[in-house]
């Protein structure tokens, strides 16, 4: 009856119900549409681009500006601090904090200078290239730019306002992609492009400001030391828990680029780039459940474990087909998006699509952990990780370049996964290990059975990749729902006896 009512409303009062929250479930379903179709709009346009920006600058050229984006990605903790997300914690549990929003945002600002300066100076220690450390400088105030913008998408997500968040990310998406076709067409180079992601954060910061200052809140900046101390007194175990991710999501390919390896930094990068597309539905939805399940941890510790049993099932319900197909589709893939130069990205994807998985299914668990202000203990499991990453690094990526790199980061993901489970257990009172989402795994994995031998198919395999991952999901889908309700009526014949 939930489905159908939910059908019916959307038919008659589309307007309202994508744009009010009236409910648990319409917030969560609305929220999680507006940032669907939002991601699903930025990283198709980016994508695109990309693959135009590997196939025209080349593999080395490519490379040089992975390398300069992953080391200001390094540093962009430090202009958040871990902010936006206790924001977004602190103000979904009531609206009398967001008088503190002014505050925040000053601090914001002094971060980002901050946080500029420190990326200039380390810079000339990093390489000794004058056009990578130029490409460094200007993607570093385009960092710092979207990292401001951050806060304010906090304040939507807080008041689970997601469709504001949704046109700043596609009107970014859209400026970005035009200048940097413009540039690749007129005037490629990776300076230029730079040039071109720069153009469109400023753009879209300005949108952004506007419609906040017209429809959400009256900007203003005001500073009081006391606010920001107990701020940061929250949010800094977040920001060392930025710093150490970053780490081991950047390292690898800074640690390329200053061995040399740039042509190699590209192929990784590549692969990565991919892998990265494939973890947005499950950034969508943990977006989207984190400010319920922070409104419910105060609320109802039933109605808590409810929604996160949600989360969860639709986590592992995405995760196995999406491992499975990612390795059987590789080689197609790679060839697909970018050309036979990047084939040696294939295997280097394979490894990273399972350390994706596993990253999908560590999310509810940080996600609990940060919800009952347990962020410190998430620091040193990601400083863990973070150790390990880079002494692997430096083992392996001299010998292995880029495969080393990714086994590596599949090492780092599981080992923060097992640590992320086992506090999850032993301090918050959410049960993970529960007899619904074990059903909710072997399910996937049996419905992925027939879908693995679908795409392996010749004349699906060979076919145009979308077509083969269309009829994978499909097939997948079918499945799923087929096991689920012979699942459902072997309950109910239990019940009944």
């Amino acid at each position: 009856m939930d489905i159908r009512n939910s059908i019916k409303n959307i038919i008659s009062n589309p307007v309202g119900f994508l744009l009010h929250n009236s409910g648990i479930k319409q917030t969560i379903a609305k929220n999680t549409f507006w940032l669907a179709l939002a991601e699903g709009i930025t990283r198709f346009l980016k994508l695109f681009l990309i693959i135009y920006v590997a196939r025209i600058l080349g593999v080395t050229e490519y490379g040089k500006f992975t390398f300069a984006l992953a080391f200001v990605t390094l540093f962009a903790i430090f202009s958040d601090f871990g902010i936006s997300r206790i924001t977004i914690r602190e103000f979904s549990r009531g609206k009398e904090k967001e008088k503190e929003f002014p505050f925040l945002l000053s601090l914001k600002i002094l971060l980002g200078i901050g946080t500029l300066f420190l990326i200039l100076i380390v810079s000339f220690f990093i390489t000794l290239d004058p056009v990578i450390r130029g490409v460094i400088w200007i993607l570093g105030i385009y960092t710092i730019i979207t990292s401001f913008s951050s806060i304010i998408y906090a304040f939507f997500q807080a008041r689970q306002k997601m469709e504001y968040e949704a046109w700043g990310l596609i009107i970014q998406a859209i400026i970005v992609t035009g200048a940097g076709f413009f540039v690749l067409f007129n005037f490629p180079s990776v300076k230029n492009l730079s040039l071109s992601y720069l153009f469109a954060s400023l753009i879209t910061l300005i949108f952004i400001l506007f419609l906040f200052n017209f429809k959400i809140y009256k900007l203003k900046l005001s500073f009081n030391k006391k606010i920001w101390q107990n701020y940061l007194a929250i949010s800094w175990p977040l920001a060392l828990i930025g710093v150490f991710s970053a780490i081991y999501n950047q390292t690898d390919s800074i640690m390329m680029g200053y061995w040399g390896q740039i042509t190699e930094t590209g192929w990784y990068n590549a692969a990565y780039k991919i892998m990265g597309v494939t973890l947005i539905p499950a950034g969508l939805i943990g977006a989207s459940f984190y400010p319920v399940l922070s409104k419910l941890f105060k609320e109802s510790k039933e109605k808590l474990q409810n929604a996160w049993n949600y989360y969860m099932d639709a986590t592992i319900f995405l995760t196995i087909p999406l491992v499975i197909g990612g390795i059987a589709l590789a080689p197609r893939i790679i060839d697909f998006v970018y050309d036979p130069r990047y084939n040696p990205s294939i295997l280097a994807f394979q490894i990273l699509i399972i350390t994706g998985g596993i990253m999908i299914l560590s999310n509810p668990f940080n996600t609990t952990l940060v919800i009952w202000n347990y962020q410190r203990k998430v620091f040193w499991v990601v400083l863990s990780g973070a150790i390990v990453n880079v002494v692997l690094n430096l083992i392996l990526i001299p010998q292995y370049s880029l495969y080393g790199a990714a086994f590596t980061t599949l090492i780092t993901v599981f080992l923060i996964f097992f640590l992320s489970l086992r506090l999850t257990l032993k301090l918050t009172s959410i049960k993970p290990l529960n007899w619904k989402s074990f059903l909710t795994f072997i399910n996937s994995l049996i419905a992925s059975i027939p879908m693995y031998f679908v795409i392996i198919r010749p004349s699906v395999y060979n076919a145009n990749v979308f077509l083969s991952v269309f009829l994978g999901i499909i097939t997948y889908g079918i499945f799923f729902f087929i096991f689920k309700t012979i699942i459902g009526k072997l309950k109910l014949c239990k019940n009944s006896i």
